[in-house]
């Protein structure tokens, strides 16, 4: 999973599918949703791509995209936020996004 930060985001985001987890070290749920995020990157390497905000040391990019609730997930497909989940989500419902997003 590749580290986000302002400088990379856009280049980022130019893939056709993409993630990005944003989290805090602190955070207790985000704790818990890590395994989960980790798990999808690997099944999904190739397909779609995922990378890691941490909302304490890249609080600009956390603001510039609306973030008050962590571990959020946004979703974008062609550079576009497409779906954003908030708080803690099980594997199968995240594949689900991944799937309808990359059969769409």
């Amino acid at each position: 999973m590749q580290v986000i930060t302002s400088e990379n985001v856009k280049e980022f985001l130019s893939e056709k599918v993409a993630v990005l987890d944003f989290w805090a070290t602190w955070c207790g749920p985000c704790r818990m949703m890590s395994p989960i995020v980790e798990e999808l990157a690997a099944k999904y390497q190739g397909k779609a791509a995922f990378g890691s905000v941490n909302v304490d040391e890249e609080e600009p990019l956390a603001i510039s995209y609306g973030i008050s609730v962590i571990p959020t997930l946004m979703f974008f497909k062609d550079g576009q936020m497409v779906k954003k989940t908030l708080g803690l989500h099980s594997s199968s419902e995240l594949e689900g996004i991944l799937d309808e997003l990359l059969q769409a």
